[in-house]
């Protein structure tokens, strides 16, 4: 085969897979053979090399070019460091049988979720693409620290929590004129202005963090992209896989990236969640337009275990269980929770797959909503979900 300089071919629906700068060359991944090679190097010869992205994709079908000086993203159904967690796990795993059921049961009539425009902002234009990026800068970790009460906000006669709460606030916030959508304000919003933006009572944990998210945010902005959020989201080039790299990139705050026996593992999570809020918010259009929302993965986060383990479908150790029943903190990066993580994103590959069986297509962030819808029922919350403090959901 024979390709241009600058192409970038995929075979495999996927993620993604960061390396370091490649000069001025271009990558070709060839899968099933055991080489990864350099093409386009200075003397025009192939050069076998060794390395992380080798050994992630031994044994894997994949072809894929990428252009100098760009993140690597790779394709290749479920990520195999996702894969890889999975099938190595000892605290968690998953019941196929139940995955069967779950689909037969509660997935047979279920039409992918719309867009809540209730708790959003929305003006149809740049405004609400700073907005949702602001919003998915800061959407982490709602549950209260032990023994103290949940943050809670009043708003259009509603009492809300958590994700909603933060959504709405925000909402709230741009719409009495606060400028979210300015970079300058965000890179020097203080902890006191956060505060009085969210308002509400109870403690929200990690306020500092999300405060210094906000500021990194509005200095790359202003370094990179002239101030403004859509110059981001149009530098991805219609792709919301190349939209989560490019956060993770270049924001500390979205590199969600963990270390399992030695491997990287990549969920980045609320970097995800960006693109299918765009799509969801703009109707697939405008800055929501991406022609391969269905290469992203379900969104790692506390609510869809949860949501599976109640489901039958993911199943604990007897240890793993015993702490997430007592509300132990999980440490962030442990075993045990990144193998939470990469087996709920497997989980819901396996689901996505049972339905594709059965003719019926839904992607796997549709999948990840009809689930978090469910997690919001009080019958899902009886056994509680897993506590781990972290940024990155």
């Amino acid at each position: 085969m024979v390709v241009d300089q600058g192409t970038s071919i995929t075979t495999c629906r996927g993620f993604f897979y960061n390396t370091a700068s490649t000069g001025e060359k271009i990558i070709a991944v060839f899968g099933i053979m055991e080489y990864l090679f350099l093409s386009h190097a200075p003397d025009n010869d192939m050069t076998e090399r060794s390395g992380s992205v080798y050994k992630a994709l031994r044994g894997h079908e994949c072809l894929i070019l990428f252009p100098a000086n760009k993140s690597i993203y790779i394709f290749m159904g479920v990520p195999f460091e996702i894969k890889k967690v999975a099938e190595q796990s000892h605290h968690v795993r998953i019941d196929r049988g139940a995955v069967a059921r779950l689909v037969e049961e509660r997935f047979q009539d279920f039409k992918a979720p719309s867009w809540d425009s209730f708790h959003h902002f929305h003006d149809g234009g740049e405004k609400t693409v700073a907005y949702l990026l602001a919003l998915d800068t800061i959407n982490f970790c709602f549950w209260p620290p032990p023994g103290r009460p949940r943050w809670e906000i009043q708003s259009r006669g509603q009492r809300l929590s958590g994700y909603y709460a933060l959504a709405a606030a925000l909402r709230d916030a741009v719409e009495s004129g606060t400028p979210l959508d300015d970079a300058e304000y965000l890179a020097r919003m203080s902890l006191n202005e956060l505060r009085r933006i969210l308002g509400g009572q109870g403690e929200l944990q990690l306020l500092r963090e999300r405060g210094k998210a906000l500021n990194e945010l509005g200095r790359v902005l202003l370094e990179s992209y002239g101030g403004k959020a859509h110059r981001m989201v149009e530098a991805a080039r219609g792709s919301a896989v190349q939209l989560a790299g490019l956060l993770a990139d270049e924001l500390e705050s979205f590199r969600d990236v963990a270390q399992y026996r030695g491997t990287e593992v990549f969920f980045y999570k609320r970097a995800q969640i960006f693109a299918a809020d765009l799509h969801g918010a703009f109707q697939g259009r405008s800055w929501g337009a991406f022609h391969d929302m269905d290469q992203l993965t379900a969104f790692a986060d506390y609510k869809l275990p949860q949501v599976l383990r109640h489901l039958g479908v993911l199943h604990y150790s007897r240890n793993l269980s015993r702490k997430v029943d007592n509300n132990i903190l999980i440490e962030a990066g442990s075993e045990e929770e990144v193998e939470i993580r990469a087996n709920t994103i497997t989980a819901v590959e396996m689901i996505r797959s049972e339905l594709a069986s059965m003719g019926k297509e839904l992607r796997s962030f549709e999948i990840d909503g009809l689930l978090w819808n469910l997690g919001q029922k009080k019958e899902f919350r009886r056994k509680p979900y897993h506590k781990t403090v972290t940024i990155f959901y």
